[in-house]
């Protein structure tokens, strides 16, 4: 990821065996990471269980605050893929009980369908 990305917004793929020794604490046994995204100082990260939302806070980001959504939760999502004159694209996750969906962006160079397979192999 660029660091322009980063300014921006845009979330790039993070390395997997990285982040599942970064947060092996958070992590339940048999739980692995299927896959992972940086946004700056924050991830999320798609597990074969739910979906971890890490959200650094301050300035030092020693606080850090772990939103697990089961993917039972999600209720539906979509995808708007980059156009030729968009510098990204973005997903959006809606969990049940909540009007408002999340929204991440990715930068261009991101495949989102592979973004979304993840989402609909454990969500359908």
């Amino acid at each position: 990821m660029g660091i322009f990305d980063g300014f921006i917004g845009n979330a790039s793929e993070a390395d997997i065996n990285e982040v599942q020794e970064e947060f092996s604490a958070v992590l339940a046994p048999s739980e692995h990471v299927e896959k992972a995204y940086r946004l700056v100082r924050d991830l999320f990260i798609f597990t074969n269980k739910r979906l971890i939302l890490v959200d650094k806070q301050g300035i030092t980001g020693k606080k850090v605050e772990y939103h697990s959504i089961p993917y039972k939760n999600i209720t539906h999502f979509s995808i708007e893929t980059a156009g030729s004159f968009d510098l990204e694209a973005e997903l959006k996750i809606w969990i049940s009980g909540s009007d408002e969906p999340i929204e991440k962006q990715f930068n261009k160079n991101l495949n989102i369908y592979e973004v979304q397979s993840v989402l609909a192999e454990y969500v359908l």
